[in-house]
């Protein structure tokens, strides 16, 4: 069983908590999730099941959807409602919604963030977290990241709504942070739902419950997109049996002799290509390749035969 789970998590248990229980589930060793969300954060998450595990670098570098509650007028240490608030913070009167439009249109764009001080980061080889339990005092540091849409849901004093769009690596809660900074007075994350990871969406999540189900049924494979579903956004090449047996070890092939029996060349792949997919004749994938700059062999960086 090699592909892709959405899963749905639920409020308190850790991704990690997850990821275990999908194990016990599948009686499988090799499934990962493609990036955490924080035990009191619900919503999708994807695990890699099988050799799958090995997309991870794709995975984890996709666009992200949230919607979530931001609660003004108190800030607290770790970002979240999780932390300890912060005294002398509340503010009143409220700020009016276009005040808080207009923040919000402040943090969109390409923007530098401050890794907040309860992160998994490390910094000299130790995580951020550590430093802020031991109240330690550490320089943070600040990392581009891309907020294509921040906009208001509702409004209700001293609550927010929220929606963001933003690229992989935005720390909502810092994002939530920031945004009490401009307005005055302070803001944490209340609440935090991913709705999309990519172009996977969050009504198609199965929950460990509903998975438990299926594979006491014998079923559990239906809710796994199979690997050669996967990144359809690369390009296909078909390999020739000989060809395959070069990829399996690990070797490049010549584009030009990579798919001559199946009729499908390299030279169809985009020179500009991140990766290209490489088939074997059974129609299973067997390797991600990239085409070297003088065009004309293709190098695996990941094997999956």
């Amino acid at each position: 069983m090699d592909g892709l789970l959405l899963v749905y998590k639920s409020e308190g248990p850790t991704s990690h908590d997850i990821i275990a229980r999908l194990r016990r589930i599948l009686g499988l060793r090799k499934v990962g999730h493609f990036g955490s969300l924080d035990p009191f954060a619900s919503g999708l998450l994807l695990a890699g099941v099988g050799k799958a595990v090995r997309l991870f670098p794709f995975f984890s570098a996709s666009d992200k959807t949230y919607v979530g509650r931001i609660r003004l007028g108190a800030a607290t240490d770790t970002y979240d409602r999780t932390g300890t608030l912060r005294p002398g913070t509340e503010t009143a009167p409220w700020p009016g919604a276009e005040a808080v439009r207009s923040a919000m249109d402040r943090l969109t764009g390409r923007i530098l963030q401050t890794v907040p001080p309860y992160s998994a980061k490390k910094h000299r080889g130790r995580p951020y977290y550590a430093y802020a339990r031991r109240r330690e005092e550490v320089e943070r540091k600040t990392c581009r990241v891309e907020i294509r849409r921040f906009s208001l849901r509702a409004y209700d004093p001293p609550d927010l709504h929220f929606e963001v769009d933003c690229s992989a690596g935005t720390y909502v809660r810092s994002l939530a942070h920031d945004l009490g900074e401009a307005l005055g007075g302070g803001a944490y994350l209340a609440e935090l739902v991913r709705t999309t990871v990519g172009p996977f969406l969050l009504t198609q999540a199965h929950s460990p419950a509903a998975l438990a189900r299926l594979a006491r049924d014998g079923r559990a494979a239906e809710a796994v997109i199979p690997v050669e579903h996967l990144l359809p956004e690369l390009p296909r090449v078909d390999l020739t049996p000989e060809a395959l047996e070069r990829v399996a070890d690990g070797r490049p092939v010549p584009a030009e002799a990579a798919g001559k029996e199946a009729g499908a060349p390299v030279r169809t792949a985009p020179p500009q290509a991140s990766a290209v997919r490489l088939f074997g004749p059974d129609g299973r994938l067997a390797a991600l390749a990239r085409l070297r700059p003088d065009g004309q062999t293709l190098a695996p960086f990941i094997v999956l035969v």
